[in-house]
């Protein structure tokens, strides 16, 4: 859904067509794959195995967000304890490898680093299209690393190479990110409530 695609003549106006066009995209994304997604990172998180995440700019802030609310969030009155890890997250190294080698591994160079077979990496992109994200899902598959992708746009490359896409049909990078963080919260808070006691849940905030 392309938004916008005139002038708008007033704040509030813009605001009104930016709620709809991003209705629309929540509406639209496959809750099969949001299904597939949460019983994948609920049984990655259950086996004691380590979820890495990354993104560039808003998705990168996304990523960090993301290790916050998995990391502290889960947990809390339930027995998981979620290993998450931020690619996106350790400067030094990231600008080490970026000066080192090139901007377009400073994922999978990490990855290749730390991860094992049988973690996780999930990407978040609006484009599916950043070189740094696609080599990072290639390198997780040739290498037994299980691999979700947070896509918009048309979901470029990563929508194609990644296990699960989670595509959010959008075409403004801020209704993208606006999305791509609610999926993320969605997740944060329903493998938390899936774990806890049910009569803790009306107690709680979440």
């Amino acid at each position: 859904m392309k938004f916008p695609a005139e002038i708008h003549g007033s704040a509030a106006e813009y605001w009104a067509k930016y709620a709809e066009a991003a209705a629309y995209a929540v509406k639209n994304v496959d809750t099969r794959e949001i299904e597939r997604a949460a019983d994948f990172l609920y049984n990655l998180f259950c086996e004691g195995r380590t979820l890495y995440v990354c993104g560039n700019g808003g998705s990168a802030a996304i990523s960090n967000h993301l290790l916050c609310d998995f990391a502290k969030g889960i947990q809390a009155d339930t027995p998981l304890k979620p290993k998450v890890v931020s690619l996106a997250s350790h400067l030094e190294l990231i600008t080490a490898i970026g000066n080192d080698f090139e901007f377009a591994e400073i994922f999978a160079y990490q990855l290749q680093t730390f991860a094992s077979k049988g973690d996780a990496l999930l990407t978040v992109s609006a484009s599916g299209n950043s070189e740094n994200i696609v080599r990072a899902i290639e390198w997780a598959k040739a290498n037994g690393v299980g691999t979700i992708a947070l896509t918009g746009f048309d979901g470029g490359r990563s929508a194609k190479l990644a296990e699960i896409n989670l595509h959010v049909p959008a075409s403004n990078y801020g209704i993208v990110e606006d999305v791509h963080q609610s999926i993320m919260h969605v997740f944060a808070q329903y493998l938390r409530m899936r774990r806890m006691d049910p009569a803790l849940v009306d107690c709680r905030n979440f």
